[in-house]
């Protein structure tokens, strides 16, 4: 994962939005393609999405069998932490608490790790991802979520910066600790909250 897409050091500009987190600015109709990595290619044949880890059902769903679950969508604003923010956004999939009562976490679970197919991942507090806060998605605005956006899925956290929302997601695994992931194991923030400038190890 060494070549990083232009854009990880973009520095921060101001906008007179109220919906725009600190240092962030509106990109407008463009959607930046930022990865620490290379585009994979995948098979929705051999696709699966897992939840294992501190559950009582580890389960795996494939392609067909994700989209049998109830869909649901998310109409909002996505925020990356190279200070753009995009308004107005709508992603189509199956909500992370869905998958969730199907695997049935276990009381000691606290955090996550999302982990992608080409082995990025990112940690997250369960918190985070329950409560209709997070889903895996395969649609934007009624079109397959392009491959560079991270299609044919990926997971969206919309409240937190935009590292956190996987692309290419694979596997979700609940532990009862966190466990720094790719970009915080590189200096970015534990959780990463747009309205608290997030962006670092040692911000608030």
């Amino acid at each position: 994962m060494a070549n990083f897409t232009r854009g990880f050091t973009g520095g921060a500009r101001r906008g007179g939005d109220t919906r725009l987190p600190p240092g962030q600015y509106d990109t407008g109709a463009t959607w930046p393609v930022l990865t620490a990595e290379l585009t994979p290619t995948i098979d929705l044949e051999t696709w699966t999405m897992t939840v294992d880890g501190l559950v009582e059902k580890p389960t795996t769903w494939d392609w067909r069998g994700i989209h049998a679950l109830p869909s649901s969508s998310y109409f909002g604003d996505i925020h990356c932490v190279t200070t753009w923010t995009k308004f107005d956004t709508t992603f189509a999939g199956v909500s992370v608490d869905a998958l969730l009562e199907i695997a049935k976490p276990k009381p000691e679970a606290t955090h996550v790790m999302a982990t992608s197919t080409t082995g990025y991942n990112t940690n997250l507090p369960l918190d985070d991802i329950t409560g209709g806060k997070a889903w895996i998605v395969w649609e934007f605005d009624g079109k397959p979520l392009a491959p560079e956006h991270g299609g044919p899925v990926r997971l969206l956290v919309p409240h937190l910066y935009f590292w956190k929302s996987a692309k290419w997601i694979t596997r979700i695994e609940l532990m009862d600790h966190d466990e720094q992931g790719f970009w915080e194991r590189n200096g970015y923030h534990d959780r990463g909250d747009p309205w608290l400038e997030q962006r670092y190890q040692g911000d608030a």
